[in-house]
């Protein structure tokens, strides 16, 4: 039993869309960082123009520090909008000039001598991010350095980072369902290979049980083969089989024949009435056994002949009129009325004239053994667009309940328990396999009880 799991489509995809997901987090994770980074560079030199135009402010008048605030610095700062400023104005000996006092910077003054110094730092319950600068000068004939200290809430900075971490997510995100159409495109396309090849299987004939030679990728190429190579053994167990069914008809119904003719040779006018009756029932026995041998042989071949036969236009009067002649023997009773009657067109199916034959010479064989009083009759004419086989008798038909039962194989509505064989199961297989199927008309005070065959016509003629 073949277990269904999800197409190799989807497998693929789904897989496709974990690496591109997982490609595309990293991405955006590094788009956060890189912002940050973006946004730390961009506030960091305002606050460092900031820082060295408020040191350039500093000047010394009468031996004492002095700081004048410059506009341009807050214009300067003023740019993130968000933000709030504190800064603090040390001079050489640590004290606070101006600016808020409380104001130190994570780390040692003297850090930023070399060079400015900028850190993050919490103020006042608020993350701020601090540049500390030094600036050289002389008070009272002693070098020393001022410091200046500028703290910058980072409300601008978060707001520039989400704005770059959005617009790069975005793109990430466009660009992924861009590629995740494209690579739907290019597996649907990569796949189609696989879909050619169940195309060719589905429509390849029944019949033919030839070797493929579609063309695949490399990929496929064992699967290929491995379909060959059961073909192949499948093709070899069929020449067996027929070979087989071949052998079995010949050895069984040879013997079966003498038989028959071996009984048919005993005298019986010697006999005791008792063996008479014994005799009788071997000569019964040897009929019913060599009909019903022939019956499994032929419903064998039946199937045989569908399996490997290409079916052609047959004529309905040909085969029917063929079946007529080999189904009525020449023994029959003489009382017994029997015609047949050809429809007034050539009628032709799409079938095997064969095995039509046979399922009609059942038909007959079934109405002569079980039906037939004193007349049968084979008819060929047209209803419509089917073509129909019809054989009547004047017996007492089958009842309707029973017609969907006696198309069963050995069913029968008999109560003396003889089975009525194969013949209506032959004949309603023969049937469905030409699209056409097995009826039954019911007796009445006008008309006798019927089988009929009906199969679609075709307007091809045999060449």
């Amino acid at each position: 039993m073949t277990t269904h799991r999800s197409s190799l489509f989807a497998r693929l995809m789904r897989r496709m869309a974990f690496v591109l997901c997982l490609g595309a987090g990293i991405m955006i994770t590094g788009a956060w960082f890189y912002a940050r980074a973006a946004a730390d560079v961009a506030y960091d030199r305002l606050l460092l123009g900031a820082a060295i135009q408020m040191s350039e402010s500093l000047v010394i008048t009468d031996g004492a520090l002095h700081f004048t605030l410059p506009p341009s610095a807050f214009e300067l700062l003023g740019l993130a909008q968000r933000d709030r400023i504190f800064y603090r104005i040390v001079d050489t000996d640590g004290q606070t000039v101006t600016g808020y006092g409380d104001l130190e910077p994570p780390g040692n003054l003297r850090a930023s001598r070399k060079g400015p110094v900028f850190a993050n730092a919490v103020y006042r319950k608020t993350p701020v991010r601090t540049v500390t600068v030094s600036h050289a000068l002389s008070l009272a004939g002693t070098p020393g350095f001022a410091y200046v200290v500028i703290a910058q809430t980072t409300e601008a900075r978060r707001s520039l980072a989400s704005e770059l971490t959005t617009r790069a997510t975005l793109l990430v995100a466009m660009m992924s369902l861009l590629a995740i159409l494209g690579i739907a495109l290019a597996v649907r396309y990569s796949l189609r290979p696989v879909a050619d090849l169940g195309d060719a299987l589905l429509q390849r004939d029944p019949k033919d049980l030839t070797p493929m030679t579609v063309a695949v990728p490399r990929e496929l190429y064992p699967f290929v083969t491995s379909i060959n190579s059961f073909i192949t053994r499948l093709d070899e167990r069929v020449v067996l089989l027929q070979r087989y069914i071949a052998d079995s008809a010949h050895q069984i119904r040879t013997p079966l024949t003498a038989l028959t003719a071996q009984v048919s040779l005993i005298n019986d006018d010697a006999m005791r009435p008792e063996d008479r009756r014994h005799l009788e029932r071997v000569r019964n026995r040897t009929g019913e056994l060599a009909r019903l041998t022939n019956q499994l042989l032929n419903h064998a071949m039946v199937i045989h002949r569908f399996d490997s036969t290409q079916l052609q236009p047959v004529g309905l009067n040909e085969v029917a009129r063929k079946a007529f002649r080999a189904a009525i023997p020449i023994t029959i009773d003489p009382d017994m009325v029997v015609s047949f009657e050809a429809a007034e067109e050539e009628l032709f199916v799409l079938g095997d004239a064969l095995s039509l034959r046979e399922a009609i010479i059942n038909l007959i064989d079934n109405a002569l053994r079980h039906g037939a009083v004193s007349r049968l009759e084979v008819k060929v004419n047209r209803q419509g667009d089917l073509g129909l086989v019809e054989v009547s008798d004047d017996g007492p038909g089958i009842p309707p309940a029973e017609w969907d039962n006696v198309i069963r194989r050995f069913y029968s509505s008999r109560t003396d328990g003889e089975a009525s064989g194969l013949g209506f199961a032959i004949a309603s297989e023969v049937a469905s396999a030409l699209r056409g199927r097995l009826q039954f008309r019911r007796k009445t005070q006008t008309s006798p009880f019927s089988v009929y065959i009906e199969l679609p016509l075709c307007r091809e003629r045999p060449v």
